[in-house]
């Protein structure tokens, strides 16, 4: 099927009831959501979500730092999970179907979305928004989780600035022609994230994984994963029960519980 090219669109719809017992805070800037999130984090009796409208210390994985123009999104979940840590850290796919949820409710381009291991929502095919989850805590137990989540609504990073072979950003604007504030796609991530909490909750993970799978890019082509210094090659296979990605490497099937991957 083609991909969706820039056309002038609107969101479709009001987005759901926002949800019931989780807080809401508009920053007109931080330094970061996530760092904003372990600050509330004490105080705090409930789900909150923090939306700074620009940072001024954004980052992305492993310290770097992500780039956060004012109209973009970015926004944490800080949650008190009762889980041990292993169980707490799949709620990062909770939070990319969350995302890609709200992002078809806004485009209706369903098509368009596809989900890139392990934390990545891609839009035809360039990366369109990443997730960080960081928590506190001691032996086994999460203190707090703060979910951020960064999304390129009106504009993305110079391609040039990225490493070779990494997947090209793009933007919602340039990719489809719809101009979306960051309270505006809030309003609609924040019900279609309850949603997929409440099934993890309820059901665990296994419904999250074959939704997540139903989504995933690449999925039974060749891919490489690198952890650290090393790279392993080989047929993306399918993610396990852990949330690990499975590479097939002729007979040999390999679970990988972290890396990046490039395509």
């Amino acid at each position: 099927m083609p991909p969706s090219r820039p056309r002038r669109l609107s969101a479709e719809g009001n987005p759901d009831p926002w949800p019931e017992g989780v807080a809401r805070r508009v920053l007109p800037s931080v330094d970061s959501t996530n760092a904003e999130a372990a600050r509330l984090a004490p105080n705090l009796t409930g789900p909150c979500w923090i939306l700074g409208l620009e940072q001024t210390g954004g980052r992305g994985r492993r310290g770097r730092p992500w780039v956060s123009p004012r109209g973009n999104f970015y926004a944490t979940l800080v949650l008190r999970p009762a889980e041990n840590a292993e169980v707490v850290a799949l709620r990062s796919f909770a939070a990319a179907l969350a995302l890609r949820d709200a992002l078809v409710a806004v485009t209706g381009l369903p098509d368009a979305f596809t989900l890139k291991w392990p934390n990545d929502v891609l839009l035809n095919g360039g990366k369109l928004a990443g997730i960080l989850l960081e928590s506190s805590g001691q032996g086994g137990r999460v203190g707090h989780l703060a979910i951020g989540i960064g999304v390129n609504l009106m504009s993305a990073p110079d391609a040039a600035l990225v490493e070779p072979g990494a997947v090209p950003p793009v933007s919602l604007l340039s990719e489809t022609g719809l101009r979306l504030s960051p309270e505006t796609f809030l309003d609609h991530l924040a019900p279609a994230y309850a949603r997929r909490e409440a099934v993890f909750q309820r059901d665990g993970f296994a419904p999250l994984r074959s939704d997540w799978l139903a989504h995933a890019a690449r999925l039974g082509e060749p891919i490489r994963a690198r952890t650290g210094s090393r790279t392993e090659e080989g047929v993306f296979e399918t993610i396990d029960p852990t949330g690990a990605l499975v590479l097939r490497q002729g007979v040999t099937r390999l679970a990988i519980p972290a890396a990046e991957v490039f395509f």
